[in-house]
């Protein structure tokens, strides 16, 4: 029977989610990749047990993860609760979201209506064997809902005791703030959105989400913080065979130009300036960003979970590599 680390919360780093009560580790752990079928399940039981012996108290899903069998990595995650994880229930922090296209049929695909949002969250639950999560999102917005209706169904969840609190995910800062007023109207605790963020994806921060969100008491959960893995030493001396780019499974693949790998490199000598891993770097600089309460990696094995862990161990930036980094990232 696993017994976690006594030592789990010594150096763990936690934040609290915008202006909310809740505390979330500064690294998360998302279980997009690598849980869901055809992964082997004890490294996936490895990997969550680790990530938590290391103060990983987030374990971030969705409906939809474990594509093409669509809510196998919340199959497996149940596995793995039920292996040693569930009776540290409310050490737990347990997210998952709807949005995307997930059964056959119009009440299944990708939309953010009331019958979508309810059904996929009494699914989740049963899949993971759970009588709630703690924060559930909306996983991308739709356009063809009115977001009066989607927040509605959120705070109807949260009012049944099968959510704690409500997120999205994917949303702008124009979006963001449309359905921040209903749910203030409503007094639902939405506390988080959750969006793409990196050195080589900033978007949030020319579209202004980070800056709302500050402003507003709203977390920032970032997710794909290592641009799909660019932002690692894998691709510095080409392509490995096995990696994403290698493998042809990750869609920005053409992107690793030569004018790429020279900006990885250069990226990677500020890195060892400071003793860190270029990944690590990376995590560090996410954090950096006032709004940034957490950032979810993704991970292949347990070894992986442990170094990035490390990224928080110099977490602070000079004026000097601030200017740097941005050079750097502002070069064509």
């Amino acid at each position: 029977m696993y017994t976690p680390s006594p030592a789990r919360y010594d150096t763990m780093t936690y934040r609290r989610c915008g202006a909310s009560g809740l505390k979330l580790p500064a690294i998360s752990l998302g279980l997009w990749q690598n849980f869901g079928f055809g992964s082997v399940f004890a490294n996936a039981e490895a990997m969550c047990r680790t990530a938590f012996d290391l103060g990983i108290t987030h374990f971030d899903l969705a409906n939809n993860y474990g594509h093409p069998y669509n809510g196998s990595a919340e199959e497996n995650f149940g596995k793995i609760l039920d292996r040693g994880l569930r009776v540290h229930r409310d050490e737990l922090c347990i997210s998952t979201k709807a949005g995307y296209e997930m059964w056959e049929g119009p009440y299944g695909d990708r939309n953010g209506s009331r019958k979508y949002l309810i059904a996929s969250l009494d699914q989740s639950l049963r899949r993971m064997g759970l009588e709630y999560v703690d924060i559930y999102y909306h996983h991308i917005h739709d356009p063809h809902t009115p977001p009066e209706e989607t927040a509605l169904a959120l705070d109807h969840l949260v009012r049944q005791g099968k959510a704690l609190y409500v997120g999205v995910s994917n949303y702008d800062r124009t979006r963001t703030a449309a359905i921040a007023a209903i749910f203030r109207e409503l007094k639902t605790p939405f506390i988080v959105n959750q969006p793409s963020y990196s050195m080589l994806n900033r978007w949030i921060e020319s579209d202004g989400l980070d800056r709302w969100a500050l402003e507003n008491g709203v977390g920032i959960a970032v997710f794909s913080p290592l641009y799909q893995g660019f932002l690692t030493d894998r691709y510095l001396r080409g392509i490995p065979e096995d990696s994403r780019v290698g493998k042809g499974s990750t869609w920005i693949g053409s992107q690793l130009t030569p004018e790429m790998v020279a900006k990885l490199n250069r990226l990677d000598g500020i890195a060892r300036s400071r003793g860190q891993k270029l990944s690590q770097m990376a995590i560090a600089w996410i954090l950096h960003n006032p709004a940034v309460t957490t950032v979810l990696i993704g991970a292949s094995r347990p070894e992986q979970i442990a170094d990035n862990v490390k990224a928080l161990e110099r977490p602070d930036f000079s004026d000097d590599e601030i200017a740097r980094i941005e050079e750097i990232l502002r070069a064509p």
